[in-house]
């Protein structure tokens, strides 16, 4: 695909090989990087996107699909969900890419790609169809995937006022004994975004948990 060739063509112009060992440490990934750092990543794609521009959804699903599953370089999967994320395919966003999204968390399988997919992807699907996907969500929260039971914590990050709080506590609920470093920053992010909101539901939430974590309680409480 000319495309998915123009992305590897220009990661390689713009990379930095000095730069791409000390990115592949920060972010202890076994897959390398290019050294792109992320203003030139978003200049490249900018460029890439106005390029070449998908008229059939089904040619931009098939795009994302290569970009991710055919990787060599991280930034390679970055690209994917900048693809997926560009608002002039927001239409296109569907119920039928759950499976590919799934697939995303479960191979990226670390923070970076996790929280964009749930915020932005899985998220924006839970509240166009709730009742398709709030029981898969609490599915997902007792997944012995880690990252599957992050995203159920995650998905409703920018939900505001929409926010489903029976479905926020069933997956804060169901993890809540796990010692998981991520899964627990995830439950303490969700309480603290969700307090923006309704600080008192959070802050009753955290006094009628005490079984919560010291990070869960400190992140959700943060700027209470």
């Amino acid at each position: 695909m000319e495309f998915i060739e123009a992305v590897r063509a220009g990661l390689a112009e713009v990379g930095d090989p000095a730069r791409a060992p000390e990115m592949q440490r920060y972010m202890k990934s076994d897959m390398p990087f290019r050294g792109v750092p992320k203003p030139e990543r978003t200049a490249l794609v900018r460029t890439l996107f106005a390029e070449h521009v998908f008229t059939d959804r089904a040619d931009w699903i098939a795009a994302v699909t290569e970009l991710w599953r055919d990787a060599t370089y991280r930034e390679e999967r970055y690209v994917a969900l900048d693809l997926l994320a560009h608002k002039r395919y927001t239409p296109w966003n569907g119920l039928d890419l759950l499976p590919l999204y799934e697939e995303m968390i479960v191979t990226g399988a670390w923070w970076d790609f996790v929280d964009e997919l749930a915020a932005r992807r899985v998220g924006p699907l839970v509240l166009a169809h709730p009742d398709v996907l709030t029981p898969t969500m609490r599915a997902w929260a007792t997944d012995p995937d880690r990252w599957k039971r992050r995203t159920s914590v995650l998905c409703q990050l920018k939900a505001r006022d929409a926010t489903d709080t029976d479905l926020l506590t069933d997956t804060i609920e169901s993890t809540l004994d796990d010692p998981d470093f991520f899964l627990r920053k995830a439950i303490g992010w969700a309480l603290r975004e969700y307090a923006k909101t309704d600080p008192g539901w959070v802050r009753h939430f955290v006094e009628t948990h005490p079984e919560l974590s010291p990070l869960s309680r400190r992140e959700a409480l943060k700027h209470l």
